[in-house]
């Protein structure tokens, strides 16, 4: 990938910042403004549940808000993350207790919640789960380990594709760079 220069990257920024302060003048996106931005409102359980994991995931202080600099760090990770970076951070937003692991339960309710937003897939919540575990719970004690799901993951061509479709932001990146207008 290219590098950009610095006045690239500050114009870049520059930009992102414009933007962010237009839909966001206060500085901080709430959950409910998130779900405006990207006209997500009205979602049945299992699709506000994901929403909100990933909003958690991006407000990186953990107080109820995404600043600018989380934004950017968001962002950032969508477009220009390695692929150890994006599976980790797939990780953590199925790692729902936080302990650490990812159960069949964690697993079922995100992608299903997926699902709910982003319509019907080839398979269903359930075959989705058990095929993941069936592929990368190499000791199978029912649960993944970061390191079980990377290692598992990177080792799979297919498996990679259809986590990393499935699971794609780039759609909510597109949403934040067009400055989608909208209206109370």
């Amino acid at each position: 990938m290219k590098r950009m220069s610095g006045s690239a990257l500050f114009l870049q920024m520059h930009h992102y910042y414009s933007k962010f302060m237009r839909e966001c003048p206060s500085g901080q996106l709430s959950l409910h403004e998130f779900k405006k931005l990207l006209d997500l409102q009205g979602l049945d359980p299992q699709g506000d549940l994901y929403i909100k994991r990933v909003f958690d995931i991006f407000d990186l202080n953990q107080d109820g808000f995404i600043d600018f600099l989380e934004f950017i760090a968001a962002i950032n990770l969508v477009i220009r993350g390695k692929i150890d970076q994006k599976l980790k951070w797939y990780f953590k937003l199925y790692d729902a207790d936080g302990n650490g692991c990812i159960d069949k339960k964690e697993l079922l309710s995100i992608f299903a919640a997926i699902q709910a937003i982003n319509g019907q897939t080839n398979m269903t919540a359930e075959e989705f789960t058990n095929m993941i575990f069936q592929k990368i719970d190499v000791n199978n004690d029912g649960e993944l380990t970061l390191e079980e799901f990377i290692t598992g993951v990177e080792r799979d061509e297919d498996l990679m594709e259809l986590i990393t479709k499935s699971f794609d932001l780039s759609n909510v990146i597109k949403v934040i760079q067009n400055g989608k207008k909208y209206h109370d």
